[in-house]
């Protein structure tokens, strides 16, 4: 249900390397300056007081490793009509930086991230929820790509996170999520006719609205 100022929150999940960011992207790209996207991975604790190794040890992919109460509270600020202060999350250091990005309340709202659908009080927060689909296979290479191109990360790193903490993780919480889904969406097919009913959805609320 929506409320105070009728802004329209989607929540896109889906496990590590699945395409959700790339879908919500590009929504957001379709639509211009009517959608605004956070992700949730900018809410990562912040683990200053560790050093940099003792930070590579952590488990990334548990529901405990964000600051999900925050997200919560800024939700709920941006539809009051409050501006918030998004943090902002290096990867290639493991901690969030002491920077944010302000974001003032829009018509409609994404977000995504692998727990968003774990957290109960956080699903309560979306109009929409979307769950992206792809195979384990797929997605470990995707994510291996992704990693050491963009994000600095040996390859024998990526492998020893994904063994040791993500997969384990992804089947504890991200897979069981899905039933919360209003849609699946997959990605090993032509995933552009979900992208389209998405946007236009979006974009008939922002103009009604």
């Amino acid at each position: 249900m929506l409320t105070v100022n009728k802004m329209l929150v989607v929540g896109i999940a889906g496990g590590t390397a699945s395409g959700k960011t790339t879908i919500a992207k590009k929504i957001a790209e379709l639509l211009g300056g009517n959608v605004a996207r956070i992700e949730h991975d900018s809410y990562y604790r912040a683990h200053h007081e560790l050093t940099y190794d003792e930070r590579t040890q952590l488990n990334y992919d548990h529901p405990d490793s964000f600051e999900t109460e925050l997200l919560v509270q800024h939700l709920e600020a941006l539809r009051r009509g409050e501006s918030v202060e998004v943090p902002v999350y290096d990867y290639s250091i493991y901690d969030r930086t002491d920077q944010t990005i302000t974001l003032a309340p829009p018509r409609a709202l994404i977000v995504e991230g692998i727990m968003i659908f774990e957290h109960p009080e956080l699903r309560k927060q979306f109009d929409l929820k979307v769950f992206v689909d792809c195979d384990a296979d797929v997605r470990i290479l995707r994510r291996a790509l992704r990693d050491v191109q963009e994000r600095g990360r040996s390859l024998e790193s990526v492998v020893n996170q994904y063994l040791e903490t993500v997969k384990p993780m992804h089947e504890a919480y991200v897979e069981p999520s899905k039933r919360h889904a209003d849609i699946i969406v997959s990605t090993l097919v032509d995933c552009t006719p979900a992208i389209d009913v998405l946007s236009r959805y979006l974009n008939d609320y922002t103009k009604k609205s």
